[in-house]
């Protein structure tokens, strides 16, 4: 129940159903109804449920078309009446908002199409998808191919790890740029670093020819695995051909 209401204000009962809505409370902008979604009862102000034109509470509440009354006199809509409180919501908020973990969109979308509300049929969509993206496997892979015309390549379908490794290099090298080497970059998924020289300690050093940017392909494979293990990534595969430690692996694979 949105509140009380006066009577002498509205001219019609504080409490009314859908019939009586369209009697007493036919001028009435601040009606309260109730109506019976699937046997769960829903009270609410009339302009809530006129809220959009064409949608199907709108034309039951305007007596656009017949509706069917419970033993009480409500308005019956035979549909799921625990998800008609999200419908309801929206007609409410504006606004699209399902707690923490919902499953149920596709029901919900259903439902979204019966009422006809556009908005929320809308709405629904773009939630959709990014349930879906959100629940994509991240993976992540260093091949390491110990040949310098392709050095150490860093693959993960999360651009936001990329992002994020790239800004850890730059603050672990000695770099004298304001960013990461955009020669580095392969796409927003991929990093890569080619032509690197041995140094006398046996150290592969990657630099570009001014010297602005000096790091070696065991501190950049090394950042990327404590990166990866503190996102909770769990290593799949280790390719280890010469049974070192984990940077000197030639391919590492990640999944989360």
């Amino acid at each position: 129940m949105e509140g009380k209401l006066n009577k002498k204000e509205t001219n019609c009962d504080g409490k009314c159903n859908i019939s009586e809505g369209l009697q007493k409370g036919k001028n009435c902008k601040t009606a309260v109804i109730t109506i019976n979604v699937g046997g769960h009862l829903y009270t609410t102000q009339r302009r809530t449920l006129t809220k959009y034109a064409d949608s199907l509470p709108e034309a039951l509440v305007n007596g656009k078309i017949q509706s069917t009354v419970d033993a009480d006199g409500n308005c019956f809509i035979d549909r799921d009446g625990s998800l008609f409180r999200h419908v309801l919501n929206f007609l409410r908020n504006g606004e699209l908002l399902l707690p923490e973990g919902f499953r149920e969109i596709q029901l919900l979308a259903r439902e979204a199409e019966f009422y006809q509300i556009k908005p929320l049929t809308d709405a629904l969509k773009t939630k959709s998808v990014t349930v879906r993206e959100g629940s994509e496997a991240t993976f992540l892979e260093l091949t390491d191919s110990h040949d310098r015309s392709h050095g150490l390549r860093i693959y993960c379908n999360s651009s936001d790890f990329i992002t994020r490794i790239k800004s850890r290099i730059v603050q672990v090298s000695k770099s004298r740029l304001d960013g990461f080497p955009e020669e580095f970059v392969v796409s927003s998924c991929a990093i890569q670093f080619k032509y690197f020289i041995k140094s006398e300690s046996g150290a592969r050093l990657v630099l570009k020819e001014d010297n602005t940017f000096i790091c070696t392909l065991e501190t950049l494979k090394f950042e990327t695995v404590m990166m990866a293990l503190k996102s909770d990534f769990k290593l799949l595969t280790n390719l280890d051909s010469c049974k070192g430690s984990i940077v000197h692996s030639d391919a590492l694979h990640f999944l989360k």
